[in-house]
């Protein structure tokens, strides 16, 4: 049976995203898991939070073995400074980079069937110099990603967005009819590619309150938003909108919907993690890679307390399984 080899990103070493990693191997997995992280820094995790662990290095060349409760293959990268737990150091920050790094050329290159991200500290990579504004602008970078755009899931709750981090004075302006248009077109593509959706039910909310109540609350959905999606319907595109805000989450409406496509982060988000926080997953739409992530931070003050719940980072785990699985060697078999 096909086991996909999945690489999970360590994050900050500071924070949680060690101690996730050493609680996920303690289960077993339909997957042979690779960390891309320092292998002293997961063994001290594991002996903070008296969890058995032994620690394998990883090499391309081996074998896929499945994964084995209780051991966990590190591709080793050593830290530049020693971490203290709850501690941020600036020095650590291009090792944070570097295991995003090894992870997505990994999967990339066909080495890693998907990629799964711990969180990392932006402020920590800014302040070293990095220009960083987050994983999903990064990976598309690195792999030369013309859009990326941004998927939450909750079950079957999907919200995707059209700006991401952005200040709310500024997400007018950046919704034009071009990153619109690319933004659904991404959205369309990655539905039917990742979640077996041959025609998506995709509803897009407008950007101002009751969609700009006919031009009386705003001129982006008379201007901008249905232009676009008229066009789109036009190419076969199953779209409905604009939607208000305040009632697209209504369960009635979300039974006849695959996925919700917001203006911007605070629009859709705090629903989502109202039905999910903590086991929601942040996915990647756009990239040629499988990427899923945790919906949350780095969580510094629970690091090595035995207090962090690993919840987000099994889900973003299952799901990377689940989309390998349906690209799969034995996926037509």
């Amino acid at each position: 049976m096909y086991k996909p080899r999945i690489v999970i990103t360590a994050g900050e070493p500071a924070g949680i995203g060690p101690d996730c990693c050493v609680l996920l191997a303690q289960r077993a997995w339909d997957a042979e898991l690779v960390v891309a992280g320092d292998a002293a820094v997961l063994e001290s995790a594991a002996q903070s939070l008296g969890l058995p662990l032994r620690v394998e290095l990883y090499h391309a060349s081996a074998p896929s073995l499945g994964h084995t409760p209780g051991v966990l293959r590190v591709a080793h990268i050593p830290v530049a400074a020693a971490v203290v737990p709850g501690r941020l150091d600036v020095r650590n920050a291009g090792y944070v980079l570097q295991t995003l790094d090894r992870a997505c050329d990994g999967c990339i290159n066909g080495e890693f069937a998907a990629m799964v991200t711990a969180p990392v500290q932006k402020s920590i990579l800014l302040d070293a110099g990095h220009a960083f504004s987050g994983h999903t602008e990064y990976l598309a970078g690195r792999t030369r990603a013309a859009l990326p755009v941004m998927l939450l899931v909750a079950g079957d709750l999907r919200v995707a967005l059209v700006t991401t981090h952005l200040p709310l004075v500024e997400v007018p302006r950046a919704i034009t009819r071009e990153r619109l248009l690319a933004t659904l077109r991404v959205v369309h593509m990655d539905l039917g590619r990742h979640f077996n959706l041959s025609s998506p039910r995709i509803a897009v909310l407008g950007l101002n309150p009751h969609a700009g109540e006919g031009g009386h609350l705003g001129s982006e959905e008379i201007e901008t938003i249905e232009p676009v999606l008229s066009q789109l319907r036009d190419e076969g595109m199953d779209l409905r909108g604009p939607v208000p805000a305040d009632t697209a989450f209504a369960p009635r409406f979300l039974a006849e919907t695959d996925a919700i496509v917001a203006m911007y982060h605070d629009q859709g988000l705090p629903v989502l993690k109202h039905v999910g926080f903590g086991s929601a997953v942040n996915m990647t739409l756009g990239l040629p890679i499988v990427r899923t992530s945790v919906d949350h931070g780095t969580a510094l003050a629970l690091a090595r307390t035995g207090k962090a719940d690993p919840g987000s980072l099994h889900a973003a785990l299952t799901l990377a399984i689940q989309l390998t699985a349906r690209t799969s060697p034995d996926a037509g078999s």
